[in-house]
């Protein structure tokens, strides 16, 4: 393959795994793009990554560059398979883990029970040595006894040890000393350190996100390490990069050491993309949504930037606190309803959609494997939104006796026809997702009428334009290779990390030297990591923001910082601070404001993809329609509705609704009164009737 250069990303989801393939020619400059899907492979999860290769037809040999978004890590946690885990960490504070918070979700249940920690009493061991906060030692760290707790884990079956001492988050110097000793004593294990993780405060969420990296962290290196050797075995002989949950990519390795910072690798992706594509139309305030086959996720996209934190917790409900992870995250909602979730009527005869999924297996009743239970495809199967003979693109015969039998037993239960049943399933999947964007865009003082709404994933293009109207967003978009769009995300990823510290200073001149002396100093380590990793300094590229608040407020607003930390920058900050904070808040106060922490994102660009326009062509897109057919749109009712080949709709073709457009991943709603048409790069944007 002399002269070509081949790009491919897999993004391995809870019901399809999938790919892009992106090859270039050298000599005459054309490219070709390859999509797949193929099913996800529990437990071997590696396997529908190979087998995905080989249906899209590209050999692992001639691979140059591979990125790859896994679930593997959020699964283990979710599922509790991870390996049994030893805490160790400062004399009197092993029941960090057990005291945890006072936010109780069901706060009038007088039998409510906090979360489980995930190391049990016995295997918290505690070390004397004490730092303060400003990182001083106060009480020397005393190693004696971390042999006979390595042979009190060892005994237990430990297979993965965190360490995380108190103000760690200031100076890491016990941490690392036991890290140190640890290797010695015990080679084979895998430890990780509290601030390897974390350089903020918050004693419990930081000793938390070190227990559930070690708990993960032989499964998800064991994962990793299997599909780098099935790639090998396969000729592979590029680079592997890793989907971090920031929005960037990480080496292999260095991701195996810390797996924690890919909890949520796969959404990340796609919302970069969202924002990469914002950028690209001249659209950079997006609402950005995936809906793949067991969740929707949505994230707000604001002038280009996708907002990352650090405050992030699973399993948190509305009967549990659930737990924390600090580490950097795409701001995300995350619902279950997804194309497989299941429609079932509860004890007061009412519908609901989710969070129950049918998964990959045995999937939707329509599939045809053993399903019985209507899932949000049937019933858009059944509404002929879904074209039932091209499922799946074809390549599956929908089993329309079972859909309709699966439908049947929700449409007894609420003593309705199986039509009225499937039109309930759609409104209520839709209305879960409207409060979810709801959540990321009005909840934090947002108009959803100012953005544009980007849907992508298997399930995105079904629902978007009926969640758009009702949001009155300005428009719909739906990219080119949306049910790949995750992947497609990954194309567009630079090698990525984000340093958060907490760095304590009031915002006035007195303080400028020493807020500037902070930065300089994670910047230095920022270049120094990717120069250890081969990446030149001068190729790392800074952005920085900092964490401020009023003072003796509790939490934070984060706000970029142009440049270095001067006298003239101060009302600056200030200005954009008191902005932030009332945006998100409705008011400002004439306080002090003080910065509590710093983030630094540092990113170099590693086969990054340059998306291809398309040669813009007539606005007649009848060449593509292939035929006519009944539509139920549930709210505005049945229409005949135009179908339309996606694969053959080119640049510059425009066409009404009601309309329907078939992918062979996805399928396109557009809604009577609507107008869409095909930008340059191949994305269709649908403008909405007005109420």
């Amino acid at each position: 393959m002399s002269g070509k250069t081949i790009r491919v990303t897999t993004d391995v989801g809870g019901t399809f795994t999938d790919l892009v393939c992106f090859e270039t020619d050298h000599e005459t400059g054309a490219s070709r793009i390859i999509t797949a899907k193929s099913d996800t492979t529990p437990p071997d999860f590696e396997k529908g990554v190979l087998n995905v290769l080989e249906k899209a037809g590209v050999a692992a040999g001639d691979i140059d560059f591979m990125a790859h978004g896994t679930t593997v890590v959020i699964n283990a946690l979710t599922e509790h398979k991870g390996v049994r885990v030893g805490l160790i960490t400062t004399e009197g504070f092993r029941d960090t883990l057990e005291v945890a918070r006072g936010n109780r979700p069901d706060f009038f249940n007088l039998y409510y029970e906090k979360p489980r920690p995930f190391v049990d009493r016995d295997l918290r061991l505690e070390l004397a040595g004490r730092m303060n906060y400003r990182g001083e030692e106060t009480e020397p760290l005393d190693l004696a006894p971390l042999e006979g707790i390595v042979e009190t884990f060892k005994a237990a079956g430990v297979e993965a040890v965190a360490v995380s001492f108190l103000h760690a988050y200031a100076n890491p110097a016990h941490e690392k000393a036991v890290l140190e000793t640890l290797q010695t004593l015990w080679p084979e294990v895998s430890a990780v350190g509290s601030h390897q993780i974390s350089r903020e405060w918050r004693e419990y969420e930081r000793t938390n996100s070190a227990v559930l990296s070690a708990y993960v962290q032989p499964v998800a290196a064991r994962y990793l390490h299997r599909l780098e050797d099935g790639l090998k075995g396969d000729g592979f002989t590029g680079q592997l990069y890793v989907m971090q949950s920031n929005c960037g990519v990480d080496t292999l390795e260095a991701t195996a050491r810390i797996p924690i910072t890919m909890v949520e690798s796969g959404p990340a992706s796609g919302f970069w993309g969202a924002a990469e594509l914002g950028k690209l139309i001249g659209e950079p305030d997006v609402l950005a949504l995936d809906i793949g086959g067991t969740t929707a996720k949505c994230s707000l996209i604001e002038d280009g930037e996708v907002t990352i934190m650090t405050d992030y917790w699973i399993e948190r409900d509305r009967t549990s606190a659930g737990y924390p992870i600090m580490v950097p995250v795409v701001d995300l909602v995350e619902i279950g309803n997804g194309g497989g979730s299941i429609a079932w009527v509860d004890d007061y005869g009412s519908l609901n959609v989710g969070p129950q999924s049918a998964g990959a297996s045995p999937g939707p009743a329509a599939y045809g494997r053993g399903g019985t239970k209507a899932t949000t495809t049937d019933a858009n199967l059944w509404l002929g939104r879904i074209n039932r003979d091209y499922f799946c693109g074809g390549s599956v015969e929908a089993d329309m006796d079972a859909a309709g039998s699966a439908l049947q037993a929700v449409a007894d239960s609420l003593a309705i026809s199986r039509a009225e049943a499937a039109r309930g399933i759609i409104r209520i999947a839709n209305n879960n997702m409207v409060n979810a964007l709801k959540l990321v865009s009005l909840n934090r003082g947002h108009d959803p009428r100012e953005f544009t709404l980007v849907a992508f994933g298997g399930g995105g293009a079904m629902h978007a334009v009926a969640l758009g109207q009702e949001l009155g967003v300005k428009k719909v978009v739906i990219p080119a290779g949306a049910p790949v769009f995750s992947a497609w995300g990954m194309m567009m990823s630079d090698l990525r990390r984000d340093y958060f510290q907490t760095a304590l200073a009031e915002l006035d001149a007195a303080a400028l030297a020493t807020i500037e002396a902070r930065f300089a100093a994670v910047e230095a380590e920022a270049r120094a990591n990717f120069e250890a990793e081969g990446v030149p300094g001068d190729k790392v590229q800074l952005k920085r923001f900092g964490k401020f608040r009023y003072r003796n407020q509790e939490h934070t607003t984060e706000v970029a910082i142009e440049g270095a930390v001067t006298a003239a920058a101060l009302d600056t900050i200030a200005n954009d601070f008191h902005a932030a904070y009332e945006r998100e808040y409705t008011y400002r106060l004439h306080a002090p404001v003080e910065m509590v922490g710093l983030h630094v994102i540092a990113s170099a660009e590693v086969g990054k993809l340059k998306p291809v326009e398309q040669e813009m062509g007539g606005e007649d897109a009848s060449q593509a329609l292939k035929a006519r057919r009944a539509v139920d749109y549930a709210l505005e009712g049945v229409h005949e509705a135009d179908i339309y080949d996606g694969e053959r709709l080119k640049a510059g073709m425009r066409f009404e609704g009601p309309a329907i457009v078939e992918d062979p991943g996805t399928t396109i709603v557009i809604h009577p009164g609507n107008s869409a048409h095909v930008d340059r790069w191949g994305n269709l944007h649908i403008e909405l009737r007005k109420a």
